[in-house]
C-alpha cells in the first residue's frame, strides 16, 4: 500500500514473484548493490495501456444536443417571423394600406408591434441571462419553476422602493479602490475581508437610481422572458381571431385593388400564427426538458458537481445555446465542459474563475473523466501557468479557487510529462512553496499546533489542507530527477519540508491523534526520502543541504524513539538516514546526534515486533551498516554501546543475519588497531560464519565471506584451528568452497558484486595464517581461477556501495592488487 500511494498506481505480481520479492527484501540489497536504471514508465500511463477503459460519454453532450434542437426551433421561428415582416411591410402595408379594412389595419399593426417586441426581447434575453449567471450566488432564471420561486422577492422590491435614496446609494455604490490581488496582503491580514474591485459585478448593476432591485441586470431576463411569452400568446390570439372569422371586408365587383386582399391577409395571419406557435413549441420543449425532465439537474448529477454545480451547468448551457443561435447551429456541439472551464479560469471575474476551478477540480478528480481532463490541461500551457499563479492567492475569499488549483495540480503532477511542464514554469516551485506556510516554530508542541489550527479554522482558512496539497504536489514532482534539483534550488523550500517532519512524543503516542497530522509527517518524510535518494551530483548536493538543516536528524530521532505505533514513519525516517549516510559529512552528523545510533539498535534488536513490521528492522540494519561504512568515529560510538555480543547472536537470526554481518564486518575493517581488544568478541561468530559460507548462497554467503575475511584476523593460528575443529569443517573444505565460488561467479554479478573480492581476501588470510593452506589452494587450481578473475574484473567490484549505477566509497585495495597478492603468496611456496 505504501508503494501504491507513492507511485500513484498498483503493481500486480504473481504469487511466485511475491515470494521472490520478499526474499530479496529480507536480504536487503538497497545501496549495497547497483540498481538497474531501466526507466519505469509512469504508473498512470502504464495502467492506461495495460487496462483499456471503455469510452465514457460526456454528460454535457445532452446539453449541447438539446441546445442544437432549441436553436433549430428558434431559427425556424425567426425565419417565419422575418418572412411575415417582409410580407406585411411589402405586400400588405406597402401595397394595401389604403384599401385595408380598419380592423385589419390595426390588427396587422398590433401584431407587427408585439412581434417586434418579442423579437427584440428574444435577441437580448440570452445576453441578460448570460449576465445573470456571472455571479455564483445567482443561478439565472430560465424556467417557469424558477420564476415561481422568485415571487417572494416582491416584498423586498417594495421595501427597496421605499428605502431612502441616500441609504440606497450607500449600499449600492461600493466601488473599490484596489485590485483583486492586494499587493500589501500579508499572512497577518488573511482574516480581513477582501478589498473591493474597481469594476462592477454585471449582475449587480443598478440601471436606474430608484428601485434598484427591479432594474438590476440579473432581473431583466425575467422581464424579457415574460414579455416574449405574452407577445407570442397575443399574436396567436389575434391571428386566430382573424383566421377563424375570415372577415377581411367586402370587395366590390370590378375593384381590382382589393381582389387579392383576402389571400394576402390569410397568408400573413397564417405566417404570424405559425411563427408564434413555433416559438411557443420551443418554450414548451424548453420547459419540458428543464422543468419536468430536470435535464440540468441530471447532467449536474452525472458530472458530480454537487449543489453549487447547477451554476456551472446552467452557464455552460447558456453559452452552448448562444453559440447555436448566434452562429451555426453546430457551433454548440464543439463545446465541452473542460474547455469551457479552462476559458473561465482565464477570466478576470472571480466568480467565473471559481466556476472554472470547480469544474476542472471535479473532472480531474473523477475516475471516469480524469485521464481526458488531465490530458487537455497538460497540453495547454497557459492553463497550467494560470493554476500555478492561483497558488499564490491568499485572500480568504479566494480560498476555494486556490484549493481547487492545488488539487488539480496534484493530479496533474502524477504524470511525468505534465510534472515536467509544471516544474518548468518560472516561479512554479516558489508558488508551491507558498502552500507550505505555517505559523509555528520547529519546537512548537502539538498542543500549540492544535491551538493554532483551531484559530485558523475559526478564520475559515484551511491552512493544513494547503500544507497537505503542497507536500503532495512536491512529492509527485520529486519522482523526476531534474525536479528534485529544482526543489533543492528553491530558496527556503527544504527547511519548510523538513519542518513538517517534526513530531513530538505526544503526537506519536496519542491514540486519538488525527490522521491529518500523521499524514503531514508521513508525506514530508516521503518527500525528504525521495530527495535524499536522488542520484548523481544533484543527489550529492541535496543530501548535503538536507543534512545541514539542523532539525532534520533530530526530528527523525524523535520518530525513532517514540514512533512504535507508527512503524511506517520509523521506516521512512531510517531510510532517510541511510540515504544521507552516502555523504561523509552527513554520516558524521548522524553519528554525532545523540541517541540516533542507540535508537537504531533498539529497533534492530527489538523482540516481539509484529511480522508486518519486520521491514523496519531490516531498514534499521541497513542504516547501521551504512553509518559504519568507512566511518571510524561511528564504529567507536557503536563499540561504546556494547552491542557486539548481540550482533554476534543476531548472525543466527535469519531476518537480521545479513545486516548484522555487514555491521560486524565494518566494525572489524574500519575501527582501527586501537580497538583490537574490544573486537576480540567477534571470534565467537566464527562457527556461524563458517557454516553459512559452506551452506548458504548469494547475499548471505557474500556478507559472511566479508565478515570472515576481516573478523578472522582477530584469531591466532592456534585459535583458528580450534574453531575449525569445533565446527567440523576442515580448512581444505573451506579452501575448496572458495575455489568453487570463483568458478561459479566468473563474471561480476549485480546481486553479489563483492563476493569474489571477499573470497580472495579470505583466501589470502588463510594462506598467511598457515603455509599448508597455500599447498591446498595450489592443488585445487586456485592460480588458474585467479588469472581468470584478472580477465573479468569490472568496476562493479571496486565499490562498497552504489547510488543507482554510480559507485561510491571505492575499496582501498583494487581487485588487481588483491589478485596479485594472492598469486604472489601461491608463488612463494
Amino acid at each position: 500500500m505504501d508503494k501504491e500511494e507513492e507511485d500513484g498506481g498498483s503493481v500486480h505480481l504473481q504469487v511466485s514473484e511475491l515470494t521472490k520479492l520478499s526474499g530479496a527484501c529480507s536480504s536487503g540489497d538497497t545501496m549495497f548493490t547497483p540498481q538497474s536504471r531501466i526507466e519505469k514508465g509512469d504508473s498512470n500511463n502504464s495502467n492506461s495501456v495495460s487496462e483499456i477503459r471503455p469510452a465514457v460519454s460526456a454528460p454535457e453532450k445532452q446539453l449541447t444536443i438539446f441546445a442544437l434542437r432549441l436553436a433549430v426551433l428558434e431559427k425556424v421561428a425567426t425565419s417565419l417571423g422575418t418572412l411575415g415582416f417582409i410580407w406585411a411591410t411589402v405586400v400588405l402595408l406597402g401595397g394595401f394600406a389604403i384599401t385595408l379594412a380598419k380592423t385589419d389595419f390595426w390588427f396587422i399593426t398590433i401584431i407587427l408591434l408585439i412581434e417586434g417586441t418579442r423579437i427584440f426581447s428574444r435577441s437580448h434575453e440570452l445576453e441578460w441571462q448570460h449576465q445573470a449567471t456571472w455571479s455564483v450566488t445567482d443561478a439565472g432564471i430560465n424556467s417557469f419553476r424558477a420564476l415561481r420561486s422568485s415571487s417572494h422577492f416582491l416584498f423586498e422590491t417594495v421595501k427597496s422602493i421605499c428605502r431612502p435614496i441616500a441609504v440606497r446609494k450607500q449600499s449600492q455604490h461600493s466601488r473599490e479602490v484596489s485590485g483583486r490581488n492586494n499587493p500589501e496582503a500579508s499572512p497577518g491580514n488573511w482574516g480581513t475581508r477582501k478589498m473591493p474591485s474597481r469594476t462592477w459585478k454585471t449582475s449587480d448593476v443598478p440601471l436606474l437610481p430608484y428601485a434598484p432591485w427591479v432594474f438590476l441586470s440579473r432581473n431583466i431576463s425575467k422581464l424579457l422572458y415574460w414579455l416574449q411569452l405574452l407577445s407570442a400568446t397575443a399574436c396567436v390570439v389575434l391571428s386566430l381571431l382573424k383566421l377563424i372569422k375570415h372577415d377581411y371586408g367586402e370587395v366590390a365587383k370590378g375593384d381590382s385593388d382589393k381582389r387579392n386582399r383576402k389571400s394576402a391577409l390569410t397568408i400573413f395571419y397564417a405566417l404570424a400564427l405559425a411563427e408564434a406557435l413555433m416559438f411557443l413549441v420551443e418554450k414548451a420543449y424548453w420547459e419540458w426538458k428543464l422543468s419536468f425532465c430536470r435535464l440540468l439537474e441530471k447532467v449536474n448529477k452525472e458530472c458530480d458537481l454537487g449543489d453549487t454545480g447547477m451554476v456551472s451547468i446552467r452557464r455552460f448551457f447558456y453559452d452552448a445555446y448562444s453559440k447555436c443561435v448566434n452562429g451555426s447551429i453546430f457551433d454548440g456541439l464543439k463545446m465541452d465542459m473542460v474547455s469551457f472551464a479552462m476559458d473561465l479560469l482565464a477570466s478576470n471575474s472571480p466568480d467565473e474563475q471559481l466556476i472554472g476551478a470547480r469544474i476542472l477540480r471535479q473532472f480531474a478528480m473523477s475516475e471516469r473523466y480524469s485521464d481526458d481532463t488531465l490530458q487537455k490541461i497538460g497540453i495547454n500551457l497557459p492553463v497550467i501557468e494560470r493554476l500555478v499563479e492561483m497558488l499564490n492567492w491568499k485572500d480568504p475569499q479566494e480560498e476555494e479557487i486556490r484549493q481547487s488549483a492545488a488539487e488539480i495540480l496534484s493530479k496533474l503532477a502524477g504524470k511525468k510529462q505534465n510534472s515536467l511542464r509544471v516544474a518548468g514554469i518560472p516561479g512554479a516551485m516558489e508558488s508551491i512553496s507558498s502552500l507550505l506556510q505555517t505559523h509555528r516554530n520547529p519546537s512548537s508542541a502539538p498542543d500549540e499546533i492544535c491551538e493554532k489550527k483551531i484559530i485558523f479554522d475559526q478564520g475559515n482558512y484551511g491552512y493544513w489542507t494547503f500544507n497537505h496539497l503542497g507536500l503532495l504536489i512536491l512529492k509527485k514532482l520529486a519522482r523526476d530527477h531534474d525536479n528534485c534539483g529544482k526543489i533543492g534550488n528553491t530558496r527556503g523550500l527544504l527547511p519548510k519540508i523538513v519542518d513538517f517532519t517534526h513530531a513530538e512524543d505526544r503526537l506519536l503516542k496519542d491514540e486519538n491523534v488525527t490522521q491529518s497530522q500523521i499524514l503531514t509527517v508521513k508525506r514530508s518524510l516521503q518527500l525528504v526520502k525521495m530527495l535524499a535518494s536522488t542520484t548523481g551530483s544533484t543527489g550529492k548536493l541535496l543530501r548535503s543541504e538536507i543534512s545541514e538543516v539542523v532539525f532534520t536528524i533530530s526530528n527523525i530521532r524523535e520518530i525513532l524513539r517514540n514512533g512504535e505505533k507508527h512503524p511506517k514513519l520509523q521506516k521512512l525516517g531510517i531510510e532517510i538516514l541511510t540515504s544521507l549516510a552516502l555523504e561523509e559529512n552527513a554520516t558524521e552528523r548522524i553519528g554525532g546526534t545523540g541517541g540516533v545510533l542507540k535508537g537504531l539498535f533498539n529497533i534492530f534488536f527489538k523482540q516481539g515486533m509484529a511480522g508486518d513490521q519486520n521491514h523496519v528492522k531490516i531498514a534499521a540494519g541497513q542504516a547501521l551498516a551504512m553509518l559504519t561504512m568507512d566511518s571510524k568515529s561511528n564504529c567507536h560510538r557503536i563499540l561504546k554501546l556494547k552491542v557486539l555480543e548481540k550482533l554476534v547472536g543476531a548472525l543466527e537470526v535469519p531476518l537480521l543475519s545479513v545486516n548484522a554481518a555487514r555491521i560486524l564486518r565494518n566494525l572489524c575493517a574500519f575501527s582501527g588497531s586501537e580497538c583490537f581488544n574490544q573486537l576480540t568478541g567477534v571470534r565467537a561468530a566464527a562457527p556461524t560464519v563458517l557454516k553459512a559460507i559452506m551452506s548458504e548462497e548469494n547475499k548471505l554467503q557474500e556478507v559472511m565471506l566479508g565478515l570472515a575475511a576481516h573478523g578472522f584476523k582477530f584469531m591466532t593460528s592456534e585459535e583458528s584451528s580450534v574453531f575449525f575443529e569445533k565446527t567440523g569443517i576442515k580448512e581444505v573444505h573451506l579452501a575448496h568452497e572458495l575455489v568453487e565460488i570463483l568458478r561459479k561467479y566468473k563474471y561480476p554479478p549485480i546481486k553479489v558484486p563483492r563476493i569474489r573480492r571477499f573470497t580472495i581476501e579470505l583466501a589470502i588470510w588463510m594462506m598467511r595464517d598457515k603455509e599448508t593452506n597455500v599447498h591446498i589452494f595450489k592443488d585445487l587450481g586456485m592460480e588458474k581461477e585467479l588469472e581468470g578473475v584478472l580477465e573479468t574484473t569490472s568496476e562493479i567490484e571496486s565499490f562498497n556501495i552504489f547510488s543507482g549505477t554510480v559507485g561510491l566509497n571505492r575499496h582501498g585495495t583494487s581487485m588487481h592488487s588483491l589478485v596479485e597478492t594472492a598469486l604472489k603468496l601461491l608463488e612463494e611456496q
